[in-house]
């Protein structure tokens, strides 16, 4: 089963989360703590995806007994949030951002993709609805809801415009960060993979069937890298919140 966040105690997840509490470093490794044991995990996922993260791993790779772990975070499930939590910081938003709307939605956009596409794992584990809200999270939030405001939108539609925006940048991340884990975990990167394809798949791909795949086949066109044509549908998508935005204006 994949992995998600949302199953630990909600309680307890976000006082970790905001850092509420944090016990005293104590006993032969007085240097544990919550951020370390976290960082510790973005790493190992990192390196060889979340399915294979454990806390017993986490601990190998601090060099302590798995049982320290449990003083600072009760749990694998907590430390998953931990991990969406810490990673989403780094995504790039100023805090005295001033441009537009449309601005702010792209730069958003980007700086989630760009996360997204440094820890390949973030955009399963970060499910909408499931994923509890610590700082990073809150304040990118407050961010792309600070782009949309005072445009003529209703709060509803506040929302629903930055889950439009969030929605596509999770699918594209996740096309791109599948087709990486395979080139990953499999000893045929992706264009070798579709080179030795290509000469069967043309053979099946017939002019007088497909005529007009056939022309967008052989014009070049799908010879894309994975998640080259982000921009391209961002702006599409954000020129349709503007021509909602223009009538709102209209009245």
């Amino acid at each position: 089963m994949a992995e998600k966040t949302g199953r630990s105690d909600p309680t307890r997840t976000l006082a970790l989360l905001w850092r509420a509490k944090e016990p005293p470093a104590r006993g032969p490794k007085p240097g544990l703590s919550v951020d370390r044991i976290v960082a510790s995990a973005i790493a190992l996922a990192d390196e060889t995806g979340v399915g294979a993260l454990s806390m017993r791993k986490v601990a190998e790779r601090l060099g302590v007994g798995t049982m320290s772990l449990y003083t600072y975070v009760p749990g694998k499930d907590e430390l998953l949030n931990l991990m969406v939590d810490t990673v989403l910081a780094e995504g790039d938003r100023p805090e005295g951002f001033a441009g537009t709307w449309r601005e702010g939605l792209e730069l958003h956009a980007r700086a989630d993709r760009s996360v997204a596409l440094r820890h390949p794992w973030l955009v399963s584990l970060s499910t909408p609805g499931l994923m509890l809200m610590g700082p990073a999270e809150t304040a990118r939030s407050e961010f792309a809801m600070r782009a949309v405001s005072g445009i003529g939108l209703t709060e509803r539609e506040m929302v629903d415009v930055v889950n439009l925006v969030d929605g596509y940048v999770r699918g594209v991340a996740q096309i791109t960060a599948d087709i990486n884990t395979v080139d990953r975990e499999s000893d045929v990167d992706y264009e070798e993979w579709w080179e030795k394809a290509t000469p069967m798949l043309e053979r099946f791909i017939q002019q007088s069937r497909y005529p007009t795949l056939y022309a967008v086949w052989n014009s070049g066109a799908f010879e894309v890298a994975p998640g080259e044509g982000f921009e391209f549908g961002l702006q599409r998508l954000l020129d349709g919140v503007e021509r909602l935005v223009d009538e709102r204006a209209r009245g």
